[in-house]
């Protein structure tokens, strides 16, 4: 009992800390909630209430389409705009396969904002994590929504085909191609032209860009979307700062447009029916995981792969043990 008292207190103090500004306290608590250390569940249920006020953009495309610089460009906009926004801003890499740890720095590429208080940049590993997105990605999200930013933005780790689940947790999806590269192509095949609310061709200053966009409209004009939304086409050269301001307002049309019909809340729904299905299906896997040890499951690979006995039968028999614990 004084366990839990001294559990509440501390987690009480941290988010008081955190609501007030208190940038450190920011940072321990999405590591707390990334590394599931002692006391994220109980955080993640205190700090939900605070949440649902942060607008979240999330940024996806292949690698070397400039999403980095393109959020860097966002981040400056609305921090100088009139409204001065303050902005979490979440990069996804890659996982080291040494450390476990995201191999690409983007608060390295993002260093002219280090002394800006009103922005806040966190790198999450994706620690082999399909679908574009570390695990806790969606927790840090709320962590920084609850801390009261006024914008969250999510890059995503640009593997190309992997990239929807960032749907089920963006208001405003944001899907980035480049002319030159061959990932338009790829990317109608990949099916994420199908989650885009709005298209960026960045580098347009390369030859193609017209031919990407043409291709787009192509696409656009073969299907309507079921909230009867057409896809907003921006032109920019982020490393220039060139139609930065047309992407605003692209996403501000969008999120204007959320509000007719309550399509925001809709929205909102669908992508909570996707994400506990989500955390439902987290929750059983570490709760059937609890019972194999590293040991256990190297001895069970070994006995399927010699054929002693069958996978399916084992995986009966791990959620059984589940179940009944």
């Amino acid at each position: 009992m004084l366990y839990t008292d001294s559990l509440n207190q501390g987690i009480q103090t941290s988010i008081d800390l955190l609501r007030s500004g208190d940038a450190r306290s920011l940072a321990r608590a999405i590591s707390t909630v990334e590394n599931r250390a002692a006391g994220w569940s109980e955080l993640l249920k205190a700090l939900f209430p605070h949440t649902g006020k942060a607008r979240i953009i999330g940024l996806t495309g292949a690698p070397g389409s400039g999403k980095s610089t393109l959020v860097d460009q966002l981040a400056k906009h609305y921090r100088t705009n009139k409204e001065n926004q303050t902005v979490g801003i979440i990069a996804v890499d890659p996982t080291s396969p040494y450390t476990g740890g995201a191999i690409l720095g983007d608060r390295i590429r993002m260093q002219d904002h280090h002394d800006d208080p009103g922005i806040y940049i966190r790198s999450m590993a994706t620690r082999g994590w399909l679908g574009g997105l570390a695990r806790a990605t969606a927790d840090a999200a709320t962590v920084l929504d609850a801390s009261g930013r006024n914008l969250v933005m999510i890059e995503t780790v640009g593997v190309g085909q992997d990239e929807i689940d960032i749907v089920r947790l963006a208001d405003v999806t944001i899907v980035i191609l480049v002319p030159g590269m061959g990932d338009d192509v790829q990317t109608i095949k990949a099916g994420i032209m199908e989650i885009a609310d709005i298209f960026v061709i960045n580098k347009s200053d390369r030859e193609g860009a017209e031919r990407v966009e043409r291709e787009i409209r192509a696409l656009q004009s073969l299907a309507t979307r079921h909230d009867q939304w057409t896809p907003r086409i921006v032109k920019t050269v982020a490393s220039e700062g060139l139609g930065i301001k047309d992407l605003a307002a692209a996403i501000a049309d969008y999120e204007a447009y959320l509000k007719t019909d309550d399509l925001a809340f809709k929205k909102n729904v669908e992508n909570w029916q996707l994400r506990l299905v989500e955390m439902l299906r987290d929750a059983m896997l570490d709760k059937a995981r609890a019972h194999i040890d590293a040991g256990s499951l190297e001895h069970y690979a070994a006995e399927i792969a010699k054929h002693k006995r069958d996978p399916y039968s084992l995986v009966e028999e791990i959620v059984g043990r589940a179940e009944h614990r």
